[in-house]
């Protein structure tokens, strides 16, 4: 049921609520092999194939931070549910889009072009968190800035004063090995790191969205803040 959307007769809060729970046991274990506290993970479910009577069972079954890929869908879905959930955006943002976006999130997490950054800029009535999104495997299909462009980019980025980068977030290539995201994860955790460093004062990078159904765990011993998980919670 990947690609199909998932109504209540679907969803089953109980099953939702122990997947939950044995996700957050993995979180754990990671956190532990890593030397982290698990406090500082953040368990987000994706709500993409989830549909807006479908978000009940998610209430139910105890998912309190979801995140959308459309903004059409985020806007249906948050009249109906509203404070039921913390909001965040986590697909591909355009600038036309941000208007019935912003106002709607906690967080956007797949910022990659000065266009959006311009809107958010004009658009928030306070400094809006965004994640700065990174093609950290170069892959043609992937959206994202390439590594080698994140300083210049962020130097453009830097003159609109509306927008707080707080972070990074990639995808990485599929791959039936959970461990083959190692490197990817730990390249933007490294990436992360070095930009707190440039630009302390005026944004914080401190927060990782990496990983999802197929290798949070790895994604969590590499320092992943945020992980977004879909199937792993509804099946």
């Amino acid at each position: 049921m990947d690609r199909v959307t998932r109504g209540p007769e679907d969803l089953d809060p109980e099953r939702i609520r122990a997947n939950l729970e044995r996700a957050r046991a993995a979180i754990g274990d990671a956190c532990r092999r890593a030397g982290r506290d698990p406090a500082g993970v953040e368990l987000l479910v994706a709500t993409k194939y989830v549909s807006a009577a479908g978000m009940e069972a998610l209430a139910r079954g105890g998912v309190t931070l979801v995140g959308e890929n459309r903004a059409q869908e985020l806007a249906v879905k948050h009249e109906a549910w509203g404070d039921s959930f913390t909001w965040d955006f986590i697909g591909r943002l355009q600038s036309n889009k941000v208007r019935q976006v912003l106002p709607l999130t906690r967080l956007i997490h797949s910022v990659d072009s000065i266009s959006t950054v311009r809107e958010i800029d004009r658009r928030a009535p306070a400094p809006a968190g965004v994640l700065l999104q990174v093609n950290i495997s170069g892959e043609g299909s992937k959206c994202g800035i390439i590594p080698d462009e994140v300083d210049r980019f962020l130097e453009e980025a830097s003159g609109y004063q509306g927008v707080n980068f707080m972070g990074l977030m990639t995808m990485p290539p599929l791959a039936a090995d959970p461990g083959a995201a190692r490197s990817v994860f730990a390249s933007l955790r490294e990436l992360a790191a070095a930009l707190a460093r440039k630009w302390s004062g005026r944004h914080s990078f401190n927060r990782l969205s990496m990983g999802t159904s197929n290798d949070y765990a790895v994604a969590v011993e590499e320092g992943a803040t945020i992980i977004r998980l879909g199937n792993v919670i509804f099946d």
